[in-house]
């Protein structure tokens, strides 16, 4: 019996605008996906797949892809833990109230 795994739809339309966006890319860079692939040391079958949408696609091969094409800079933001505002609420709730009690000062002069 085979297992299959499903992604979610929002995954799955991400992945297919990213893969939309580097077709792009690359189309205005006037590079085949035959030259793209080769400079990516990936195959065109895999570059295709990448444009496709195809969710197996390794990270690697879109950050290599990425890379070749000059937009390694517009995936700093991607999981930037100053813009997880949910996870810095989680954090702040796990933080002590207080970390001990005032000391009283009975050297008052």
């Amino acid at each position: 019996m085979a297992v299959t795994t499903t992604t979610p739809l929002e995954v799955d339309s991400a992945v297919v605008q990213l893969g939309q966006n580097i077709r792009l890319a690359r189309i205005r860079r006037r590079m085949s996906q035959e030259e793209l692939a080769q400079a990516c040391d990936i195959t065109r079958k895999t570059l295709y797949a990448l444009e496709k949408g195809n969710p197996r696609t390794t990270i690697g091969t879109v950050f290599s892809v990425l890379w070749k094409l000059g937009l390694m800079s517009t995936t700093t933001a991607l999981a930037d833990p100053d813009a997880d505002e949910h996870g810095k609420i989680l954090e702040a709730a796990r933080r002590p109230q207080r970390a001990r009690q005032p000391v009283a000062d009975d050297n008052d002069f």
